[in-house]
């Protein structure tokens, strides 16, 4: 058997076993398959199920099958099909490219916001975060596509160089941190053991005073070790409380010792109340004292009575001390003799002023008159005035 190609005639084989017809149908099947073979690697390029450089070794294959085949058909067409595969690859290899550009842009892209996150984050000082996010960027770093060799190494050296960096001064930081609880532990421990040394003192006010510097102390000194840091406030603490316990066990104990003073202190209170306000200020004040001295006598009373009790006290205190400097402006001798002389220098201009008045009315100047009579009357009125804060004095 033979087949026409563009080359000429080429022998294909022969079939012995049967007639001319038979021999035909034989090697025009083989060239039906080979055309379907095509047919399923057009399908295959065309929907870019292969890559660029698959379909190319497939129909490399598939064209050397139909070079050498021993079939008979139009395998220039099936060559020709295969030819016309050559411009698809050519557009699939320009989108491939196009693609493998484009991630490589947006794999550069996001490997430049992680160094750039990473060197933030080395540079800061977030101890408690930023390791948890350089593991995370490092994990977003593997997934990425490779850029070009040179871009590539640069950005990771610098993503590198941050995790490094951070990393260091992260292990000094709580180096220092480590040294720094240790300290606090020395320190506690000292106010612990002084605390401790206190508890069972009975001076209350010294006492609670020196625990207020102790406080004060142990806030300035930091945290100590976690592990003994709350063993170490639970001794102070426990220090603290047996002390102000027993305080305040004592006080309870003297404020009920003292309720009957209060007792006392709540009727001598309204008898005090009862001298406002003042008339007989030498009677009003002899009382007082009586009455102040039944109050001292009284004794202490309970602490949450004393500032009530107290300010009580004080107003009528206060009112006796008014009386006494309104009493002794009036009885100032030095303004008790101004106001005297005053009164007779006034008295002496106007009589001077009345006998100018009378010559003025019997020479008949009406004009000296009249302005006579409008100074004596002003002088009057001063007169009257200087008259009754001379009395003021007096009285």
């Amino acid at each position: 058997m033979y087949v026409r190609t563009t080359d000429g005639e080429r022998s294909v084989g022969s079939y012995p076993a049967g007639t001319p017809e038979e021999a035909l149908a034989f090697f025009t099947e083989r060239f039906d398959a080979l055309s379907f073979e095509v047919q399923l690697l057009e399908q295959r390029v065309n929907s870019a199920k292969l890559t660029p450089e698959e379909a190319a070794e497939s129909i490399k294959t598939v064209r050397a099958q139909v070079t050498d085949a021993n079939a008979v058909g139009d395998l220039a067409s099936l060559s020709g099909r295969l030819d016309a595969l050559a411009p698809v690859l050519a557009v699939q290899r320009e989108a491939r490219r196009a693609e493998k550009a484009e991630k490589a842009a947006e794999s550069k892209a996001a490997k430049e916001s992680i160094v750039e996150e990473a060197e933030k984050i080395g540079a800061g000082t977030d101890w408690r975060n930023g390791a948890n996010r350089l593991r995370d960027l490092l994990d977003q770093w593997k997934v990425l596509p490779r850029i070009d060799r040179a871009s590539d190494d640069a950005l990771w050296k610098r993503f590198s160089s941050a995790r490094t960096a951070y990393t260091k001064a992260r292990k000094i930081h709580f180096a220092e941190q480590d040294e720094k609880r240790e300290g606090a532990r020395v320190v506690k421990e000292r106010l612990c053991k002084e605390a401790e040394a206190l508890a069972t003192s009975t001076e209350w006010g010294p006492t609670a005073g020196r625990y207020r510097d102790l406080m004060r102390d142990w806030k300035a000194a930091g945290p100590a070790p976690k592990d003994v840091d709350d063993v170490l406030w639970a001794r102070f603490r426990g220090a603290q409380d047996a002390f102000f316990g027993a305080r305040d066990a004592a006080n309870a104990a003297l404020d009920a010792e003292f309720a009957a003073n209060a007792e006392v202190k709540d009727a001598l209170i309204v008898e005090i109340e009862a001298l406002l306000p003042i008339g007989n200020l030498e009677a009003t004040k002899k009382k007082f004292r009586d009455l102040a001295d039944q109050w001292e006598a009284a004794g202490k009373v309970p602490r949450d009575r004393i500032k009530d009790l107290e300010a009580r006290m004080r107003t009528v205190e206060t009112a006796l001390r008014n009386a006494e400097d309104d009493q002794w402006k009036r009885s100032d001798p030095e303004k008790s003799a101004r106001a005297n002389d005053m009164v007779t220098k006034l008295e002496d201009a106007i009589a001077k002023v009345e006998a100018d008045l009378e010559k003025a009315r019997t020479a008949g100047n009406d004009k000296k008159v009249k302005e006579l009579e409008d100074n004596l009357e002003s002088r009057r009125s001063f007169l009257d005035m200087a008259r009754r804060a001379s009395a003021d004095f007096s009285g």
